[in-house]
């Protein structure tokens, strides 16, 4: 009995010798209870139980994710944003030259209806050779061979509308009764910047129809418009 009374005490003496934490005795004290601690730490998301380790949760605390968008987070969303932007710019851009050349087909167009009535009015001269010829502001005073109110003033003046420049060249001209007179002439419009204002250049002479144009944006037209 003496023996094994001494054995005894000496099994609970090791037993509390034990080097066992505070935390230690209180994790076991509810995992004997059924209950499940939360982490050692806030924020942590994980559950202790007799299966989870201290370690485990130093290692949750490490790799929680913090409040709000990280610094990579960020520098993606950036990426994403620059790329859209490119691509609407791309498509913009496209839009505009676009439309540019359209509005280069229709003042071609409307230059050569100009040129019509000045023939028809200044018939001792013929077409005009010059596109300041057809402008003038109206109200200015009466037309005349140099400022015929003919086309608009800004486009008559400059030469520039949209992106395009306009010019009347290779003038024909016939000498009758000691007087020159234009007989045929040739229209161009080219971009101000081919790739940027326009891609193509556009032509007509005077017989008007459907202007032609050179995909170069030069002056060598020879593809119709479809």
């Amino acid at each position: 009995m003496r023996c094994a009374w001494h054995e005894e005490l000496a099994a609970r003496s090791c037993f509390f010798e034990r080097n066992i934490s505070l935390s230690r005795l209180y994790v076991v004290a509810f995992s004997r209870k059924g209950l499940e601690l939360r982490a050692c730490s806030r924020g942590t998301g994980i559950a202790m139980n007799r299966k989870t380790s201290h370690a485990d949760c130093h290692r949750a605390r490490r790799t929680v994710a913090p409040n709000g968008f990280t610094l990579m987070e960020l520098l993606i969303v950036i990426a994403v944003i620059l790329i859209l932007m490119l691509m609407a710019m791309k498509t913009i851009g496209g839009m505009k030259i676009k439309a540019n050349e359209l509005s280069a087909i229709n003042s071609v167009r409307v230059i050569n209806s100009a040129e019509g009535e000045y023939d028809s009015t200044y018939g001792a001269i013929g077409f005009a050779c010059d596109l300041k010829a057809l402008g003038g502001v109206p109200g200015s005073g009466a037309p005349t061979a140099t400022s015929s109110q003919l086309l608009d003033n800004d486009l008559a003046s400059t030469g520039y509308k949209a992106g395009y420049i306009f010019k009347i060249t290779n003038c024909e001209k016939v000498t009758v009764s000691g007087t020159e007179r234009v007989t045929g002439y040739q229209l161009t419009a080219v971009p101000a910047s081919v790739g940027k204002t326009g891609n193509r250049g556009f032509c007509s002479d005077q017989w008007g129809g459907n202007p032609k144009f050179d995909p170069a944006g030069g002056t060598s037209c020879t593809q119709s418009l479809q």
